[in-house]
């Protein structure tokens, strides 16, 4: 399935019908009175949050969602039938933001929550409701509101417990698709995920839900990279866990690289617990991975755990961290 975090779509509630004026029509009763029904309400756009989607895709191809119209009342008091509401899923972690998508109306965060984004208009009046003691045939009616319409655009944020953040070609799909069932394209060159992919992994009877943020580069914040899309999905975790390439010249430096950029794009994310893994350790010796993690802890003052996504060892014990400091 394709991933689409972002969607630009119009809304239209819809119409009241209009109110009757008619009168009563029956035989030796030559003056009968008002009998017009009231119009019925326009039905109005409800947003609905739901956990079994994970895209906006489906908003790219369709972009215009009206709701249906009332019906207008009839003779013998009858109102007309009120229109259908129309009722939009999308993913938790959703906001809807006005046309300057700027503005935040709403912010989904959690499964099944419903919004009412657009009223649909009230029906009219039909003529029995101006009946008085003045005037006992009006033929006055009003017509049906007219629903609420206008822009909106949708924008997802990934609501994970544990992001996965690192440099391109870090080894972050693979890790993903290590610890869940979740497929993520993988390939030994930089940027090859493009989007977020999510995954579940479960140890000792918890759940861990995963989020696979691509890779960060240099100037991401000012969106370099992509990166000021990328970031925006790294907000919503509880949890950040750093994988790093062990063969990287310089650890403590793309340590610090990293936790630049979520500093510039967002104070808060320097405040999220964190865990450092340095992966690919089976493509060096003991001895040279000894020497980078001195140098790394005598700098950074935190001590990393070394891996290998490809030893099943090393994958059951980071299950066990991840549960430990998501829970």
């Amino acid at each position: 399935m394709k991933f689409l975090d972002q969607a630009k779509i119009y809304i239209k509630a819809g119409n009241g019908g209009s109110g009757s004026a008619s009168f009563r029509r029956e035989k030796f009763i030559e003056y009968g009175g008002p009998d017009g029904g009231d119009g019925g309400d326009g039905g109005s756009i409800i947003v609905e949050s739901d956990r079994n989607l994970n895209t906006l895709i489906d908003f790219r191809y369709t972009q215009h969602f009206k709701a249906q119209h009332g019906k207008p009342g009839s003779k013998r008091n009858r109102t007309g039938a009120s229109g259908q509401d129309l009722i939009l899923k999308v993913p938790v972690g959703t906001q809807i933001y006005e046309e300057d998508n700027n503005t935040l109306i709403y912010d989904f965060m959690k499964n099944k929550e419903k919004y009412l984004v657009a009223s649909g208009g009230k029906g009219g009046l039909g003529n029995v409701r101006f009946k008085s003691s003045t005037n006992r045939a009006p033929k006055k009616k009003t017509n049906g509101k007219i629903g609420e319409e206008f822009w909106v655009w949708l924008q997802l944020k990934v609501i994970a417990d544990i992001g996965i953040i690192g440099k391109p070609n870090a080894g972050k799909s693979s890790l993903l698709a290590s610890l869940t069932r979740a497929k993520p394209k993988i390939a030994d060159y930089p940027f090859t995920t493009i989007n977020p992919n999510l995954g579940v992994t479960n140890y000792d009877g918890k759940e861990v839900t995963l989020a696979d943020i691509p890779g960060l580069v240099e100037g991401a914040h000012k969106g370099i990279g992509l990166g000021g899309k990328f970031l925006r999905h790294i907000e919503r975790c509880k949890v950040l866990l750093h994988l790093i390439d062990l063969n990287e010249n310089d650890l403590v430096n793309t340590y610090k690289q990293i936790k630049t950029e979520l500093k510039s794009y967002d104070k808060k994310m320097n405040t999220k617990k964190e865990i450092i893994f340095f992966n690919k350790s089976d493509l060096l010796n003991k001895n040279d991975i000894k020497k980078k993690l001195i140098e790394f802890k005598k700098k950074v003052k935190l001590k990393p755990e070394v891996i290998s996504v490809f030893s099943s060892k090393d994958i059951k014990k980071i299950k066990k961290i991840l549960i430990k400091y998501a829970n």
